[in-house]
């Protein structure tokens, strides 16, 4: 037992605690893809300040980059080839991009996949300051024919394979996409490639506006964006403006998707 406390006191005593806290924060970014200087300081056991010069010196050696909303997520450093972490899952690698559309439009946004003939929400950020509001819909699986992200995801597929999809899908009890109209869905893919924008207008829910991008293939899985509000607060001069910032978000986590793998 001596020996063995000793041998602890010693390999205490060799610990840099600040190079100690620095790879935890670097691992917390890592698994949940972004951090807030007060998140890093409840983690850490120590005060803000600390945190923050921690964080600001990972941000000054590239290991880590502050996003708009001030949370802190691997940089470029950490993501480079020849870092041996094993690439975070698109959840994480997409968040600071879902938080940066959360920024440009003040409304409840999403990311889904589609799973089959179904999108599959893994994460989302509510708004939070209208009385009126979309609330998150994250874990939910809906039919993807009837949802803004949805259609957006569909419309990449080919016509045939969109035919293949609903024709295995399995018909539970209450789907809504027991008896699909394959016509209307092809028009309304064909319109979604037409414009880039995929649109839900109280289709998938009554009372709800939706509108989506496709991300392409991630790790492949077909993902996406979407934007969520009532309604009663959505008027058609909006869809110009935030069908602008969906593509330009998307449009910035591919590229930052194809440099991380150049």
């Amino acid at each position: 037992m001596i020996r063995n406390e000793n041998v602890n006191r010693l390999e205490d005593s060799s610990r840099v605690e600040a190079v100690h806290r620095a790879l935890v924060l670097l691992k917390l970014m890592a698994e949940n893809g972004s951090l807030s200087v007060t998140e890093a300081a409840k983690e850490l056991g120590v005060n803000p300040s600390t945190a923050q010069r921690l964080l600001a010196t990972l941000v000054g050696d590239g290991f880590a980059r502050q996003g708009e909303q001030k949370r802190y997520s691997p940089g470029p450093e950490f993501l480079r080839p020849g870092m041996m972490q094993p690439v975070p899952p698109l959840r994480l690698r997409a968040r600071p991009y879902l938080e940066r559309l959360f920024e440009r439009v003040g409304e409840t946004v999403h990311l889904a996949t589609l799973v089959g003939t179904e999108i599959h929400h893994l994460d989302g950020i509510e708004a939070t300051t209208h009385a009126l509001r979309f609330g998150l819909r994250t874990g939910v699986t809906l039919p993807a024919h009837v949802t803004s992200a949805g259609k957006a995801m569909l419309a990449d597929l080919a016509p045939d394979e969109v035919n293949a999809r609903y024709k295995v899908a399995p018909a539970g009890a209450g789907r809504r996409d027991r008896k699909v109209d394959m016509a209307r869905i092809h028009a309304d893919l064909e319109k979604t490639r037409r414009s880039g924008v995929g649109a839900n207008y109280e289709e998938s829910e009554d009372g709800v506006a939706a509108l989506a991008v496709s991300l392409g293939v991630i790790d492949g899985e077909h993902a996406a964006f979407s934007i969520a509000l009532p309604i009663a607060r959505f008027s058609r001069d909006d869809a110009k403006r935030l069908a602008d910032c969906l593509l330009q978000t998307a449009k910035e986590f591919k590229d930052h998707e194809i440099a991380a793998q150049a």
